[in-house]
């Protein structure tokens, strides 16, 4: 059944060492789960500028609705130098006081926001006062099922103060393993010298906040997730030849938000986000096709990697 998925947040270039992609982690998202056919609605704001306009042919170009875009005359178009290491992994430098730091709070916006049945964001979009505090004007008109806090920390783009205020307005929280370990930091939970036990990390911060819904992406070993009921579940990563890793982390949120609207269950969830995630990964750019159909052939016919054991037994027992 088609949903109404918003996301709100960063709209931008990627400076890749071969040319310019647009990306970010919200837009990502919302092509994914449109990609699925629900009706994905992207909030953020451009520079009155070329790339600006080249941003708004390609999001036309994609068949996404551009009625939430706006426009910045004093500021450009946001745009992130990218480089990658020898495993592939991206590595960002975010160009600060950029046209989506600035989304005007609008009664279009309210009502858009107020229909969805999920509101995703993220952290990067509050570093400027301006869009963090129409997101937190938003966050208290939704009514819709979800709220979802994809948390994507960037380095000098978040503080203590926004990641604390974001996870007591979520209902889902997506994160990565180097993530966790961050937010126990925080929460001044227990560490060991090989970092944090994700587990236990995730059942203390259900335990300490309203979230349902904990879910950590642990790169080649697939993700697991736990839920308020005390539901966990893993599955490993699919195996498939990396071509970039680009998009893979907003796709498997996609996958997994999509499967929970649906009402799956938690460990279908973790299977079907990391099959659309494997899919990204195996092809160039964050938002080449890839359906719904050719998500579920992956599912019938990709191996999985190497599945890391402790994890598995601990969740299955």
């Amino acid at each position: 059944m088609q949903k109404r998925i918003v996301a709100y947040g960063e709209i931008l270039w990627d400076l890749m060492p071969s040319g310019a992609v647009l990306g970010g982690a919200p837009f990502n998202f919302v092509y994914r789960v449109s990609s699925l056919g629900h009706r994905g609605l992207m909030v953020s704001r451009l520079g009155n500028d070329e790339l600006g306009d080249r941003a708004l042919e390609i999001v036309e170009g994609l068949g996404l609705e551009t009625g939430y875009l706006q426009r910045d005359e004093d500021y450009p178009t946001g745009t992130v130098e990218v480089s990658f290491d020898e495993r592939k992994n991206p590595d960002y430098r975010i160009i600060p006081n950029v046209a989506y730091d600035f989304i005007d709070l609008s009664d279009g916006l309210r009502e858009v926001v107020a229909q969805a049945d999920c509101l995703c964001f993220g952290t990067l979009i509050q570093r400027q006062e301006v869009s963090r505090t129409t997101l937190y004007e938003l966050l208290g008109g939704f009514s819709g099922r979800f709220v979802l806090l994809d948390i994507n920390l960037r380095r000098d783009c978040y503080t203590r103060e926004s990641i604390l205020e974001s996870i007591t307005r979520a209902d889902i929280l997506k994160l990565n393993d180097g993530e966790a370990d961050l937010l126990a930091e925080i929460y001044g939970m227990e560490r060991s010298g090989g970092g944090v036990d994700l587990i236990r990390f995730a059942e203390t911060l259900l335990g300490r906040s309203n979230l349902k819904f904990i879910v950590v992406t642990l790169g080649e070993r697939g993700a697991f997730a736990v839920s308020r009921e005390g539901e966990k579940a893993y599955h490993p990563a699919f195996s498939v030849r990396l071509r970039d890793s680009v998009g893979s982390g907003d796709a498997f949120t996609a996958g997994f938000v999509d499967a929970l609207l649906n009402d799956r269950s938690l460990p279908l969830a973790c299977r079907y986000g990391n099959a659309l995630g494997a899919g990204v990964a195996a092809q160039e750019g964050a938002t080449r096709p890839l359906d719904r159909s050719q998500v579920d052939a992956l599912l019938e016919t990709a191996e999985l990697g190497p599945i890391e054991m402790s994890l598995k037994k601990f969740l299955v027992s």
